[in-house]
């Protein structure tokens, strides 16, 4: 390798670090010091889908704190209090490896004061509080993650919309109305070949008796699941849910961009980036163990974009690979546009690209191997497997022991008895 080569090299490896360790120059207007805190701790009300991944900006702090320190309470009040702190931001959480099954701790990371919490679920609702370690705080948010009750295709959206709408008659007479508000249809996930579109439908609750202590773009809306729903309404545990709506899309391509230089063309490829001609697009590289279960997501996805999966040159659709449409299926992509894949097999290997807005964005060239001993946690399913069979197996081998002595105890039974009889 030249020497300029290994220049390169040692510039792109040196980047994270570097971007990890960033702080604002002196001289420059810090942004997050902009905007006046509240003089009253008030919570700004979201919502969002299970399994995406959120971004809760600190959007107001004194100029001389220099870092910040999220706290999480599902109610207000509450004893237990979770401090979300990454030590200034130098803890790395790789999204490949964060399951449903982990808990908020294990599931955030501080990038530029804001709290990223990846693939959130339902419990994770409640408030979340930007501050100081020694107890100053800034801006709350009051966040209700719903689950989507029915993903919505074509071929079933009419008969749930007029259940919807005898739904809503029946409840004329209540202090409160609850629908269903809609994101704008997002872009299509692909281009140039058949691509789909997605729309998501989060539950709200319209009244004249919220809370006013939640900031909300309308006085008296918010989400079912907000802290701002009086207890009353008995909505905490309610049927209300989500909605996914998925439809089909076709959109052409742009047109491509001049042709690249040759000094940037071997610069790709020496970063190892994919094809010249698609120089946005990145390669990443990832191993996976045999028999374990794995999650992909799209390097650079945010909750409002439109993401879509390949593996090699096969479309994976929603209509074919949603979750829970086929109980039997291996591979599955959830609401928050991550790919699964169950219990993986050495056939699994190869190359998959995702998609963001329309445009590829990245290829992942997953390998697969068989672990060769590894030390085994009672919780994987190998282990589990392994164990079931050894207690059937002890089992069997109880019932034939207790079998042959229960056998040979009435065989000498009789036996006394025949030699007593003889005797008398």
């Amino acid at each position: 390798m030249s020497v300029h080569g290994v220049f390169l090299l040692s510039i792109w490896m040196l980047c994270p670090s570097l971007l990890m360790s960033y702080q604002a120059p002196e001289d420059k207007e810090d942004i997050f010091t902009t905007r006046a805190c509240p003089a009253l701790l008030v919570f700004e009300s979201v919502a969002y889908l299970e399994d995406m991944t959120i971004e809760l900006p600190c959007h107001c702090k004194p100029e001389k704190v220099l870092s910040v320190v999220w706290y999480y309470q599902k109610y207000l009040g509450m004893m237990d209090t979770k401090v979300l702190t990454d030590f200034s931001g130098t803890a790395i959480v790789d999204s490949s490896k964060v399951g449903r099954d982990l808990e908020l701790r294990n599931r955030f990371s501080i990038r530029l004061f804001s709290l990223i919490v990846f693939r959130v679920q339902e419990g994770d609702s409640g408030h979340y509080v930007c501050g100081t370690a020694s107890g100053e705080f800034f801006y709350g948010y009051d966040v209700d993650i719903q689950v989507v009750r029915e993903v919505l295709f074509p071929w079933n959206l009419v008969p749930l919309k007029q259940k919807q709408a005898s739904e809503a008659k029946e409840n004329v007479n209540t202090p409160f109305q609850v629908f269903t508000s809609y994101w704008p249809w997002s872009l299509c996930d692909r281009c140039g070949v058949k691509g789909e579109q997605t729309r998501v439908g989060l539950c709200y609750v319209m009244s004249q008796h919220l809370q006013v202590r939640y900031l909300r773009q309308s006085s008296n809306v918010t989400s079912c699941g907000s802290s701002a729903v009086p207890l009353r309404f008995g909505l905490a545990n309610s049927h209300h849910r989500a909605e996914l709506v998925v439809r089909s899309c076709h959109t052409p391509c742009p047109k491509k961009a001049t042709t690249v230089s040759p000094e940037r063309k071997g610069l790709l490829d020496f970063l190892g980036y994919g094809d010249p001609e698609s120089p946005g697009l990145s390669v990443h590289y990832h191993n996976h163990p045999v028999g374990s279960d794995l999650v992909l997501s799209c390097p650079g996805m945010k909750p409002q974009h439109a993401v879509a999966w390949d593996k090699g040159s096969t479309p994976l659709y929603r209509s074919e690979f949603m979750e829970g449409l086929k109980k039997s299926s291996r591979m599955f992509i959830d609401v928050g546009h991550h790919l699964h894949i169950r219990l993986v097999h050495l056939k699994d290997k190869g190359s998959y690209f995702c998609w963001i807005q329309g445009k590829k964005a990245a290829e992942i060239k997953l390998g697969v191997y068989s672990r060769v001993g590894r030390m085994r946690r009672i919780s994987d399913p190998e282990a589990l497997f392994i164990l079931k069979n050894i207690l059937k197996v002890y089992a069997l081998l109880t019932a034939v022991f207790l079998l042959i002595i229960s056998v040979r105890f009435i065989w000498q039974v009789r036996n006394e008895r025949r030699a007593s009889f003889h005797y008398y």
